[in-house]
Formats: C-alpha cells, structure tokens, sequence
C-alpha cells in the first residue's frame, strides 16, 4: 500500500492570504501547505480521502488519472469544496464517482452542490453516487477500511485505519474504544494545528499525547497551521519518530 500526503495545512492552508509571518514567507517548500488530503493506493486501486479547494491542482501535481472513490471525514470547506472537480474522473470512466460519507454530510452536500442532485440538471455537471458511511469495517477493491470516530469539537467527524495505517484529521477528542481501533498501527498521520490550545482540534501536546498512547513506530503531523512553526523548526523540537508531514511525501505501508 502506498499513501501520498496530498495537503498537510489547515483551512488556510500556507503561505496564508496577506500573511507576513516567517513561516508564510519561507522559501522552504515543505513550510508550503495545501489543504489536507491524502491518497491511498493499493494494487490498480485509488482512494483519496478529502477534496478540498486544492484537489484539481492535488491531481494535477500527482499525475492522477483515475480515481475509484472518495472518502470524507466530514462537511467542512476546506474537505468537500473540490467535488465538482470529479468531472474530469467521470468524463473518463463514464460513469457517476462513489463518494463514501455518512448521511449528515450527505445532506449537507445536497444542499451545497445542489445543481448535482437537481432532476433536470444541467449538462457537465458533476456525477457522484453517495453511499453511506457508517461506523463498521468495510472494502473498496483490495483496500480494507477501518472507521473511527472522533469529534471536531461537537461535530462528529470519522477518521480511517487502512491496515497497518491510520489516517486522523480535524479533532480535539476520541473516545477510548475508538483508541482501541488503532492498535498496532505502523504508521499514524495526525492532526496538531499548533502549539497552543485550540477549541476543535488536537494542538501538539494533544497529538503527542495521543501517540503516546497509540504507540505507532512512526507519527506525522498533518493540518497544521503557520501557527506551529517551520517545518525544519519542528524537526529539531520532535521526537526521532515523529515528523510534520509534508505536501507530496508518500508512505510505503
């Protein structure tokens, strides 16, 4: 299994709009940020999780040329706003995208891309089967997934374990049998926005503590603002096993 670290910023992403801070103006390409995503690839199966305002230029930058789902961890901009470019996938395939999310997200993304779902639609618009996505073990192709719950403040949002890797973004709590879900896991990708504390999502000591817990051979960091420092700032502060993830690194799992 490979898995590509698409984006690793927060909703911003980095260099952040009028921002003049070190880390927004820092010619390091790894302090560069797109919204975070990742692509997972198993065999001829692909599976990106997220598709926020970066997606076409994410699949442009990776090649991408086919794609066989879509998972969302929820209904935030900056995970769902790259849908309508699936075009290009259905333009390709003939044939609608499975988009996997549970039914709170599909009815917000009813009313979002309504011109989607409209019964005289206009033509070129986006096709996409939503399926639900419920809290139980399932597959697409080869690749074996793992939901796990967590909260985004109150909202409940759904991390991923693909094997011997998991996947969490966008929260600040997880309850102790959804802790249990991610034993053994070789490698974690993890939120942590920033240093300080935050109302809705993991800051570094809460994602640090979490690992701790989980206890992974490998740890990196994911939707981390410009908040949190430099990336080679952060590689001198962290543990040998731990790392800020970066835009384009990929994974051999």
């Amino acid at each position: 299994m490979k898995v590509t670290l698409l984006g690793t910023g927060t909703s911003q992403g980095i260099p952040v709009i009028a921002c003049k801070c070190d880390v927004c103006k820092s010619d390091n390409i790894k302090d560069k940020r797109l919204r975070s995503a990742i692509m997972v690839e198993e065999g001829s199966t692909r599976i990106v999780v997220d598709v926020g305002p970066d997606f076409r230029q994410q699949m442009l930058r990776h090649e991408v040329d086919h794609l066989d789902a879509i998972l969302l961890t929820h209904e935030h901009a900056d995970h769902i706003f790259g849908l309508d470019d699936i075009r290009s996938f259905n333009w390709i395939s003939k044939s609608p995208m499975d988009v996997y999310c549970e039914p709170r997200v599909q009815k917000n993304l009813r009313s979002i891309f309504n011109y989607v779902f409209d019964v005289n639609k206009y033509p070129g618009t986006p096709q996409m089967d939503l399926i639900d996505l419920e809290n139980e073990e399932f597959s697409i192709g080869p690749i074996t997934i793992t939901p796990v719950r967590v909260y985004h403040y109150k909202l409940p949002v759904y991390g991923f374990r693909f094997g011997r890797f998991a996947y969490l973004t966008d929260f600040n709590f997880i309850e102790d049998r959804e802790v249990e879900k991610l034993f053994g896991v070789d490698i974690l990708v993890i939120c942590a926005l920033r240093k300080s504390t935050h109302i809705s999502h993991l800051n570094l000591s809460g994602a640090l503590e979490l690992i701790g817990k989980i206890s992974p051979r490998k740890a990196y960091f994911t939707h981390m603002s410009h908040e949190m420092g430099k990336h080679l700032d952060l590689m001198q502060e962290l543990p040998l096993n731990i790392e800020p993830g970066y835009d384009g690194l990929v994974l051999e799992i």
